[in-house]
């Protein structure tokens, strides 16, 4: 059933980390119905979704954040149960997603003197193919699936533009860059070895690489900076460099400026030298 069902996301264009989340979620999901039911699930009832909502608050004591992401996921399994004809009735919306209080500082954590000495360590210990994913994180600001999905057609040294074909979404964008990005990206260009793999960025394999491979090489380097650390920072630094809100908003391809807003706010050290002046 789960694979059917990942058939079913696919049909729909849900992007990969989409579909590998929602399949642990619904997969979670059936575990703890057999596991209180001595059953395996066939269909979806609305009192064992609150009852596992209850589970997910009290027992696993989970976030209304994380919460609300299996929710989804859900109700997406339910929209599959329907088209296959297992079940009628939608047993739950969005009404239904718990309340989550939107943070009101920036949701950058790192500095700009950060960010260079990062990079820096990239580029001495990983080298220039590493180092330039590091840079369009950082100064396009991309997601990690968006970058690691990139052609090297997708981008433009001479017209200083990225074309990100398969956004959140399936939503494509073209994105302005500076010479960091283009430099980064010509010296790994230079030593990019021809294994016949469309994907810009491969593995020593000649393979596309994969957001575990990335994870794995940041963390060897900063205990900080993850590659969605580095889209936070490009939003923040853009707005402070004098980037318009619709302007940051379409660079990291934003479907709701109020994501965008909230790198308006002050960072949450300020927060907290603004406390300790009270």
């Amino acid at each position: 059933m789960l694979e059917k069902f990942c058939g079913f996301l696919v049909e729909r264009g849900r992007a990969e980390n989409t579909i590998s989340s929602y399949r642990q979620s619904v997969g979670d999901y059936m575990k703890w119905y057999e596991a209180t039911f001595g059953e395996p699930m066939t269909q979806l009832y609305r009192i064992n979704v609150l009852d596992y909502i209850s589970y997910l608050r009290n027992v696993k004591r989970l976030t209304n954040r994380s919460i609300n992401a299996k929710l989804s996921a859900l109700q997406s399994f339910n929209d599959y149960l329907i088209e296959e004809g297992a079940q009628t009735d939608i047993v739950l919306t969005e009404k239904d997603h718990l309340k989550v209080q939107i943070g009101y500082a920036n949701p950058s954590t790192v500095s700009r003197d950060q960010v260079e000495a990062f990079r820096q360590r990239i580029l001495v210990g990983s080298g220039v193919r590493d180092y330039a994913i590091a840079t369009i994180l950082a100064y396009a600001g991309l997601r990690i699936s968006e970058c690691l999905d990139l052609y090297p057609e997708d981008v433009s040294l001479v017209a200083k533009e990225i074309t990100v074909r398969h956004g959140k979404n399936g939503k494509s964008r073209v994105v302005y860059i500076g010479d960091k990005v283009i430099n980064a990206v010509r010296e790994y260009l230079k030593e990019r070895p021809d294994t016949g793999s469309p994907y810009l960025f491969i593995s020593r394999q000649g393979e596309r690489l994969t957001r575990g491979q990335v994870n794995r090489i940041f963390r060897a380097y900063s205990k900080e900076i993850k590659p969605h650390t580095l889209r936070h920072f490009f939003c923040s630094i853009a707005i402070e460099s004098g980037y318009s809100i619709d302007e940051v908003a379409n660079q990291a391809g934003h479907s709701n400026v109020h994501t965008t807003l909230l790198y308006t706010n002050p960072t949450r050290e300020r927060m907290k030298e603004k406390a300790n002046r009270l």
